[in-house]
């Protein structure tokens, strides 16, 4: 059970957020480049090598961060969230990544939507 205090999934990100219970920050730590062309709607960009006391400043340590990357194939979540949990942020990965969010039918925002790249 100690797995399910630093990782969600897709569906349980996207009946969180269509049900009013977002009281968490969803991070895409993938490429600028790969977040502008496509992102779960509501995300903020952040790649992982960016991730720095500076870069966090703004955020909350009380509030939840949702991680995600490309995939399962990708460990970008993994290491994005291990950066913020090293800087004292409550973390936890959404497995599956903008992939499945994807695969699964949910919205996308960004300039190519769902006709973006899958890997970038």
């Amino acid at each position: 059970m100690n797995k399910l205090s630093v990782e969600t999934d897709v569906a349980d990100v996207r009946y969180d957020m269509q049900h009013g219970l977002n009281d968490f920050l969803l991070v895409d730590v993938r490429s600028s480049k790969a977040y502008e062309e496509c992102h779960v709607p509501g995300a903020i960009s952040l790649p992982s090598n960016n991730i720095n006391p500076e870069t966090t400043a703004a955020f909350s340590k009380e509030q939840v961060i949702v991680v995600y990357c490309w995939g399962p194939a990708c460990n970008g979540g993994t290491k994005g969230a291990a950066r913020l949990a090293g800087l004292g942020f409550r973390v936890k990965e959404m497995i599956g990544g903008i992939e499945y969010w994807r695969k699964e039918g949910n919205e996308v925002a960004g300039t190519l939507g769902q006709s973006a790249p899958l890997i970038g």
